[in-house]
């Protein structure tokens, strides 16, 4: 896995829902969570994560709400931030069986 310094995403959340689950996601990571960022300390370096609202995703019927998240990490080699992803992807996992 070789995580960028920066990188957007799509994600299948609503702001709620993003919310609630950030601080599990980043683990024992001090966070600052402020309207549309949220700024995490990793070490002596870190990660900025900006996000905003998308459409809905609509699949007939369906309507899954949609945030593009900005990250930006700093100070923080490839490995670092290798390993922090994969907990981060872990606990931001969405789906079926």
């Amino acid at each position: 896995m070789h995580t960028p310094v920066r990188f957007t995403r799509e994600m299948a959340f609503s702001r709620d829902e993003w919310l609630r689950a950030l601080p599990e996601a980043v683990g024992a990571y001090p966070v600052s969570v402020g309207e549309g960022a949220a700024d995490v300390r990793i070490g002596r370096g870190g990660l900025s994560l900006r996000w905003h609202a998308a459409p809905a995703r609509r699949i007939a019927l369906l309507a899954l709400p949609r945030l593009m998240v900005n990250f930006e990490f700093e100070g923080l080699d490839a490995a670092a931030r290798d390993a922090f992803m994969k907990r981060f992807d872990l606990y931001m996992h969405r789906g079926g069986g």
